[in-house]
């Protein structure tokens, strides 16, 4: 799969870098949105998450140890897709030349 990307790669490590300096006082709003949409998709997505497993606890109450662990799994993929967003937005907001 990789093999496909190497052309690409060693055409874009070839190409010039630009000699203009550029402000990372410009990066700072594009970061807050980036880390602001990454809070808000994780809080809708755990709120999602939460909403459906009391709905199948409801429905099933015998199976509520097994529902329980699977929503906690996935509360904390979610989560930890949610700090790799905050991380990489504080990235481009802290980047400097």
């Amino acid at each position: 799969m990789f093999h496909t990307l190497l052309p690409v790669l060693n055409e874009a490590l070839a190409a010039p870098i630009l000699q203009d300096p550029v402000s990372t006082s410009q990066y700072i709003p594009i970061a807050a949105i980036g880390a602001g949409l990454a809070v808000i998709g994780g809080g809708y997505g755990i709120g999602k998450s939460a909403a459906s497993a009391n709905e199948a606890i409801a429905r099933q109450p015998e199976a509520a140890g097994d529902i329980k662990g699977n929503a906690l799994i996935l509360s904390a993929l979610i989560e930890g897709a949610t700090f790799f967003g905050i991380a990489v937005a504080l990235l481009i907001a802290l980047k400097q030349q």
